[in-house]
């Protein structure tokens, strides 16, 4: 049995980074990585890991949590305590989550409550995204304050959800304009709201009330449609943008060909989008449909799953979350005459991890190296807090993970630390689970025991105009501005208005 010693020996590991891998031992002392290398020089009495035949990587990073929302009349089941006990489980050591202001209301002042619950509760480490529901020149200043003080360096702006968060396209680009002016990067929920809203009408009057139509009504075309337009106006402004929950082929598409044509965009594919598919919401079990149903929806065509993951491999898309945000089904049930009010959310956070390895190295779509990049270091970069997070090497903190390629694990609602009665992902067998967790360099969860206490995580603060992010746009700025002809002015004859 381990304890929570914050001196810590890992050794005879394959240390796993982004760009290379090395055997090699890993010291902890204090919540840093003090030293990797062989042979390292460490005082009596230090806790020692034997990580023989084993992967030390960086703690995973989860882009994309909703803990404890309320949300469609109830509140998450997953609150900041249970939410991240399930992540450390799982080999992710850090989460950012949204801050959601209602409509009309203060984005500093949501800031502060979303601080208020979760700072008591964490167990890991994390931050927080703030989403812009309105817009006015009160958001803006908002805006420059959380960026410059607060340690918040992205805001997500939704396409979708008409008269709740829906922002219209002048509005985006008011919004995307004050992102590039703070050193922030955008993020938006690409649907077209409006074709949604007309198509859920259609749905019911057809007599579809179920799961199904919650699909039926938002097809794949209105979230590729809304990616493009949020891609071409972030492009207009000169503004790095982040797509949140990349789910189908054609939005994917859309993010691959923009970046193949030089433009600053990350897509974010989810756990849920690379595990399962949408063929579940035409199942007879009305309980079972509903457990899936979440904005955008997941996809029926069955090979999206895999078409996500080869882009997310070939580096089209960029980084993983999981947009975690249980109901149970007893919540899911507001909606079972009516599809529109099912509270859109799904499980992931303690199963991204493996997930990922299973359909992305196991199957040998990507290796070691990429598995660590999109689980892990390509967040700490985009939000600007790596190498701080997201790599094994001196300074760095000691969020690690000791990760066991050659042992399987199945995924069940009986066994998960997450607190909803279901698992989306129930059943799937994964090859390469965490055996050992480490957090702020205490050991809090070895070989299926957690050990972790609420508020032993800290905010990560982050700063504005990352560099990963912002050198392409920075010199874009200087080289791309558009200046008048100089031209001798038209001396000829000019009508008269009518």
């Amino acid at each position: 049995m381990l304890n929570q010693s914050s001196i810590i020996l890992i050794k005879g590991g394959r240390v796993v980074n982004e760009d290379c891998s090395i055997i090699s031992d890993v010291y902890i002392e204090n919540g840093l990585i003090i030293e990797v290398g062989l042979n390292l020089e460490v005082p009596a009495g230090v806790t020692v890991i034997d990580a023989t035949d084993r992967l030390v990587i960086p703690g995973g990073i989860d882009t994309h949590t909703h803990m404890e929302l309320e949300f469609m009349g109830t509140r998450a089941v997953d609150d900041f305590h249970t939410g991240t006990q399930a992540a450390l489980a799982g080999g992710t050591t850090m989460i950012l989550d949204f801050v959601i202001p209602q409509r009309g209301s203060s984005l500093l002042e949501a800031y502060d409550r979303w601080r208020d619950k979760a700072d008591v509760k964490v167990c890991c480490d994390y931050s927080l995204h703030v989403a812009v529901t309105w817009w006015s020149d009160q958001v803006m200043k908002e805006m420059e304050i959380l960026a410059k003080e607060k340690g918040v360096n992205s805001f997500k702006m939704f396409m979708a959800y008409k008269d709740v968060f829906m922002l219209q396209d002048h509005e985006l680009y008011a919004a995307f304009s004050q992102c590039k002016a703070i050193g922030a990067i955008a993020q938006v929920h690409a649907e077209n709201g409006d074709l949604i809203a007309q198509g859920a009408k259609r749905m019911l009057s057809l007599g579809i009330c179920g799961p199904e139509g919650h699909e039926l009504c938002r097809p794949e075309e209105v979230e590729a449609e809304a990616t493009q337009r949020a891609i071409t106006i972030a492009h207009t402004v000169n503004c790095p943008l982040y797509v949140v929950h990349v789910m189908s082929k054609s939005a994917a598409k859309v993010v691959s060909n923009a970046r193949r044509d030089g433009w600053v965009v990350f897509g974010e594919p989810i756990a849920a989008g690379l595990g399962t598919d949408g063929t579940h919401y035409w199942h007879k079990d009305w309980a079972h449909a509903a457990q899936f149903v979440m904005g955008p929806p997941l996809r029926p065509d069955p090979s999206t799953p895999g078409y996500l993951m080869d882009l997310l491999a070939n580096d089209d898309l960029s980084v993983t979350g999981t947009d975690h945000c249980t109901f149970s089904v007893c919540q899911k049930a507001l909606g079972k005459d009516d599809f529109t009010k099912i509270p859109n959310g799904v499980n992931g956070v303690e199963d991204r991890m493996s997930i990922i390895w299973e359909k992305g190295v196991h199957t040998g779509k990507m290796d070691e190296n990429r598995f660590v990049a999109v689980t892990s270091s390509n967040a700490a970069k985009i939000f600007n807090f790596y190498p701080q997070k997201g790599r094994i090497a001196k300074g760095s903190d000691a969020d690690v993970v000791i990760w066991d390629p050659k042992r399987s694990r199945t995924i069940s609602a009986t066994t998960h630390h997450q607190a909803v009665e279901y698992n989306i992902f129930e059943g799937m067998e994964c090859h390469g689970v965490p055996e050992v967790t480490i957090s702020r360099g205490k050991v809090v969860y070895n070989r299926g025991q957690l050990m972790t206490k609420p508020g032993d995580g800290r905010f990560i603060s982050r700063r504005p105009y990352a560099e990963f992010v912002y050198k392409r746009v920075n010199q874009r700025e200087q080289v791309g501005q558009p200046s008048p002809v100089i031209r001798k002015p038209y001396e000829g004859e000019v009508i008269s208005k009518i």
